[in-house]
C-alpha cells in the first residue's frame, strides 16, 4: 500500500497527468461510436472512395486537394481495413495529437499548469474539434500540423516549424495560414536568429515542393508532371466559389464569430442519428468576442499567451475575410477549426484571472466560490458538448430541417 501510495502521489504531481486523463477520456469516447454510422458520412463520401482509388488504382479523384491527408486516410484503410475503423482511426490519432501539442503550446506560452489544463480541456471537449477528429476529412490533419508548427516555433526550432507548416499545407491548402501567426510573432516580438528564420522560410517552400512530389509518387506509384499537378490543384480550388457552388451550409467567414442573437449560430449537419453537427460549442462561440477583446488588453500588458493567441486568431481567422472578399472562395463553418485553440486560450485567460483575483482578495475560508465557479464553468462546457456532439443518442432538430 505504501508503494502504491507513493506511485499515485508521483503520478498526481506529474506535469502531464491531467493531459493523460483528458487524452484517455476523449479517445475512449471516440471509440464508443467509431463504428456508428458504419457508412461514410458527410465528406467521408468523397475521401473514403478516393482512398479506395488510391489503394486499388494508384490514382486520385480529388485532384483539387494536396496529397498528404488523402494518403493518411488510405493508410488507415490499409492498416485497419476498409471499414469505419480504417476510415476514422487516423483522424482520431491526429486529433488526439493536436490536443497534446496544444497543451505543449500553452506551456511554451508560460501559461500556469492549471491554466494550460483548463485551455486543453476546453479544446478537447469542444464539439467542432471533437467531430472533425472523429471522421475521415482533411481538416484535422491540417490542424495537428498547424499546432505542431506553433509549438516548434515557440521552442525556437524554426526550421522544423516551417517544415510543419509545409506539412499542414500538404494536408489542405489553407494550412498555409499557419505561417501567418509565426511570421507576425517573429516580426513583432522576437526578431532573433534572422538568418536561420529566413532560411527556414525558404526551407518551408522547398519542403512543400519536394514532399508534394514524394507524396504524389506514393499515390501514383510513378513519376508524374508535378507542375501540372500543382496547377490542377490550385485551379480546382480556385473554381470553388460562392458564384458557382450551391450548398445549404455555405457561410461567409464574418458569420463564424458573430450571428444575430435571434438566430442560431452557423452549423452544418453532417449526419442524423447519432447527430454529427458541424457547430462550434456554444460556450467557446458565445465568449469568442470577449475572449479576443481580453487578449487585446492582455497583449498590451505584454502577456505572452495573449500576444500569440491574438496573432493565432488573426492569422487563421481574420485573414479569411479579405481572402473571401477577393476570391469569393466558398467557405464553411469547419474552416474555423484552426482558430478554436486561440479562443480557448483567450477564454482560459479570462477564467484564470477571475479565479486568481477572487483567490487573492479573500481569506482561505472564503475562497471556495472561486473553485465552485471554475468547476461550474467547465461542467457547463461539458454539458453543452454532450448536447451537440454525437455522444448523446437523441437528435437535435434545430439544424436538421
Amino acid at each position: 500500500m505504501e508503494v502504491a501510495r507513493r506511485l499515485f502521489s508521483r503520478l498526481w504531481h506529474w506535469e502531464y497527468a491531467g493531459l493523460l486523463l483528458i487524452v484517455i477520456v476523449t479517445v475512449a469516447i471516440h471509440f464508443t461510436f467509431i463504428n456508428t454510422p458504419n457508412q461514410p458520412l458527410f465528406d467521408e463520401q468523397h475521401y473514403v472512395p478516393d482512398a479506395r482509388v488510391i489503394l486499388q488504382q494508384h490514382s486520385t479523384n480529388r485532384t483539387e486537394h494536396p496529397p498528404l491527408s488523402k494518403l493518411l486516410v488510405a493508410g488507415g484503410m490499409m492498416a485497419f481495413g476498409d471499414n469505419p475503423y480504417g476510415w476514422r482511426i487516423p483522424s482520431i490519432i491526429f486529433g488526439t495529437a493536436a490536443i497534446v501539442f496544444f497543451f505543449l503550446v500553452c506551456r511554451q506560452l508560460n501559461m500556469p499548469r492549471k491554466a494550460a489544463y483548463a485551455a486543453t480541456f476546453l479544446l478537447a471537449f469542444e464539439n467542432l474539434t471533437f467531430v472533425q477528429s472523429s471522421i475521415a476529412m482533411l481538416d484535422v490533419f491540417m490542424l495537428t500540423f498547424t499546432i505542431m508548427a506553433f509549438w516548434l516555433y515557440l521552442r525556437r526550432s524554426y526550421p522544423l516549424a516551417m517544415v510543419a507548416v509545409a506539412l499542414a499545407t500538404l494536408c489542405k491548402l489553407s494550412g498555409l495560414l499557419a505561417a501567418a501567426p509565426i511570421i507576425l510573432h517573429w516580426v513583432l516580438v522576437r526578431r532573433d536568429q534572422r538568418w536561420i528564420f529566413g532560411a527556414s522560410m525558404i526551407l518551408s517552400a522547398l519542403s512543400f515542393l519536394l514532399l508534394f512530389a514524394a507524396f504524389e509518387m506514393a499515390i501514383y506509384r510513378r513519376m508524374i508532371d508535378y507542375v501540372s499537378a500543382i496547377n490542377t490543384m490550385l485551379s480546382g480550388t480556385a473554381s470553388l466559389t460562392f458564384a458557382n457552388t450551391v450548398h445549404p451550409s455555405l457561410s461567409r467567414p464574418w458569420l463564424w464569430m458573430y450571428w444575430p442573437p435571434w438566430e442560431l449560430p452557423v452549423a452544418m449537419p453532417y449526419y442524423w442519428t447519432p447527430h454529427y453537427l458541424g457547430v462550434v460549442s456554444f460556450g467557446v462561440w458565445g465568449l469568442g468576442i470577449p475572449a479576443v477583446a481580453y487578449m487585446v488588453w492582455k497583449a498590451i500588458k505584454k502577456n505572452a499567451a495573449a500576444i500569440f493567441g491574438l496573432l493565432w486568431f488573426f492569422g487563421t481567422y481574420l485573414l479569411w475575410i479579405p481572402l473571401n472578399l477577393i476570391t469569393d472562395r466558398d467557405t464553411y463553418i469547419f474552416y474555423f477549426l484552426p482558430t478554436i485553440g486561440a479562443l480557448c486560450i483567450g477564454e482560459t485567460l479570462i477564467l484564470y484571472d477571475l479565479v486568481s483575483w477572487w483567490w487573492a482578495k479573500r481569506s482561505s475560508k472564503r475562497r471556495w466560490p472561486a473553485v465552485v465557479f471554475a468547476g461550474l464553468f467547465l461542467a457547463l462546457h461539458v454539458a453543452m458538448f454532450v448536447i451537440v456532439s454525437p455522444v448523446n443518442s437523441w437528435r437535435i432538430d434545430l439544424w436538421f430541417r
